[in-house]
């Protein structure tokens, strides 16, 4: 083999070493984007059916369903159009409660309800996930809707 074909195999063996390692990452990375929808979003159908996602809004007042010893629970996230129905099996983090914005990942069923298999809550009093607020602004005007009462309806 001449000097000249040894570097045309050497450079098509490095560009298509770096071909497999790219479509590898792009793979990869593809697998691991988790989109976040609203729940005016999942009603409207734009969230995909089975496949992960993150599902942000507000924990509805009187929803929270756990029966007592059990680590299943239910509950509804609205953005206040909207709701859709949540269930969890797991333990939920501490600061998990009503009228608290919240963030879960996993799966929309066909009949509906969101299957979490993760649930994130907000860290203190003055905080709410970016990607909530933001999609509950823009459903109300982009003014965040106050609720005086934990238990009543939001007032713009």
């Amino acid at each position: 083999m001449t000097p000249r074909r040894r570097r045309i195999v050497l450079v098509l063996g490095i560009l298509a070493g770096v071909s497999l390692a790219t479509l590898l990452a792009m793979r990869a990375f593809q697998d691991n984007v988790m989109f976040f929808f609203d729940p005016s979003q999942v009603a409207q159908g734009d969230a995909p059916i089975d496949k992960r996602f993150r599902l942000g809004g507000m924990v509805r007042p009187g929803t929270v369903e756990r029966p007592p010893g059990s680590l299943e629970m239910s509950f509804v996230v609205t953005d206040f159009q909207r709701d859709v129905p949540v269930r969890y099996t797991g333990v939920v983090p501490d600061l998990f409660r009503e009228n608290q914005g919240v963030v879960a990942h996993g799966r929309l069923g066909r009949d509906g309800i969101f299957v979490a298999d993760e649930i994130l809550a907000k860290h203190d009093e003055n905080y709410m996930p970016p990607e909530v607020a933001e999609a509950i602004k823009e459903k109300h005007g982009g003014v965040m809707p106050v609720n005086p009462d934990p238990r009543g309806a939001p007032r713009t």
